[in-house]
């Protein structure tokens, strides 16, 4: 199986001189197509940096990145945009849609974007998917709060990335819909072999993963295959993350 996320060596360093904080050190992974990683760690271990480095959103002070066959490293920030619009998803805590929109029209902004026509077919699907079928003419606000995740879940998955990345995409939800999305984003792994990379603090969310990766001071420790929520919390525990 090939690789979709490759980072050899990745090092970010935040300021200079005696103020200078290595965020990541030398960090090396090789995330593999149509599977499902989580990123856990504590407070200040460098889920937020590594996830950064890994979609193009930030340049490593050292190391590579690729996406693909693709040097992220060696891209200017006009070719950062362009490949991120096209090739990565992304899901965040905060829902990031645009009030005024529709959701379909939310759904389909980074193929307007980037210029790319929207089939038709393909999108009607997405929208079966993700739940929101009979409800592409609402405004964000009329939605709850998981159905607005799923809106940027399908916004996410419009241009048929190479992968996304969640940056800890069930902290606003309450258990029962955060289990709804968890469920949907390992779908998407098993049925539309997607590739998914998820920054969070929960061993329950992390357990829906085929691995789970461990930060800690900026390295990658320890990972978990075929997690389950005790085995994340148990190794958890030994890194001292609890907050």
């Amino acid at each position: 199986m090939a690789d979709t996320v490759q980072l050899e060596a990745v090092s970010k360093v935040y300021g200079k001189g005696q103020g200078a904080v290595a965020a990541l050190r030398e960090v090396s992974v090789a995330i593999p197509r149509c599977s499902f990683t989580a990123v856990m760690g504590p407070s200040g271990s460098g889920k937020s940096t590594f996830l950064h480095c890994a979609a193009g959103l930030d340049s490593p002070t050292s190391g590579t990145v690729r996406l693909g066959g693709t040097d992220l490293t060696r891209m200017n920030e006009t070719k950062l945009t362009e490949l991120r619009r096209q090739r990565i998803g992304f899901v965040f805590q905060a829902f990031n849609l645009i009030p005024s929109l529709t959701v379909l029209e939310n759904i389909t902004l980074p193929l307007r974007l980037s210029g790319t026509r929207t089939d038709k077919a393909r999108l009607r699907d997405i929208v079966d998917r993700v739940g929101l079928t009979g409800r592409t003419d609402r405004r964000p606000a009329q939605l709850s709060g998981g159905q607005q995740q799923r809106v940027a879940l399908a916004r996410a998955l419009a241009t048929g990335p190479e992968v996304i990345f969640g940056d800890e995409p069930t902290g606003a939800l309450d258990t029962m819909t955060a289990r709804e999305v968890l469920n949907l984003l390992r779908e998407t792994v098993d049925s539309l072999g997607q590739t998914v990379v998820m920054v969070t603090h929960d061993p329950v969310a992390a357990s829906y993963a085929d691995t789970v990766l461990y930060l800690a001071d900026g390295r990658i420790v320890d990972e978990t295959q075929d997690p389950t929520a005790e085995k994340v919390a148990e190794r958890m525990t030994r890194l001292g993350a609890w907050k």
